[in-house]
């Protein structure tokens, strides 16, 4: 991988790659910054996961209505819909999907004061790619076992 940002120029979620290996757990990444959105999206289609990027929360909300995602990935400041009104709306959708939230700034008392939004996991920003797939993985084996 290069250092060369404009690499990650944003383009609208219909032209990001995808990958087309097989069975793969659909991922849909949401954040207002093209370079994180693309980089986070860039590891974990070379990992094997089909990924959709979205660049603000409406345009997530269209995509988790469009379409069945495993996993949800959503920054918490986002344009036009926060990451966590993101959530409320696909938690009284009756969603389950897992969420991970990745923020700078979590909003520890947004999130404490909504325990109803279930999330699977958090990411502070700066991230580790490794600890983004680390996170991505652990969340989903833990889906993707049968209920007890």
């Amino acid at each position: 991988m290069t250092n060369d940002i404009t690499q990650y120029a944003w383009k609208p979620a219909s032209e990001l790659t995808r990958c087309e290996a097989g069975p793969a757990h659909r991922i849909l990444v949401v954040d207002n910054d093209p370079y994180i959105c693309h980089v986070s999206a860039d590891v974990l289609i070379r990992h094997g996961y089909e990924v959709t990027a979205a660049e603000d929360g409406a345009a997530g909300w269209a995509e988790l209505q469009a379409y069945n995602y495993q996993l949800l990935i959503t920054e918490h400041a986002l344009r036009k819909l926060t990451g966590i009104a993101l959530v409320r709306k696909l938690r009284a959708a009756g969603m389950a999907l897992p969420v991970v939230m990745a923020a700078g700034r979590l909003p520890t008392r947004a999130l404490a004061r909504n325990p109803s939004l279930q999330l699977s996991a958090t990411l502070v920003k700066p991230f580790a790619l490794d600890a983004l797939l680390n996170t991505v993985r652990t969340v989903l084996r833990a889906a993707d076992r049968p209920s007890q």
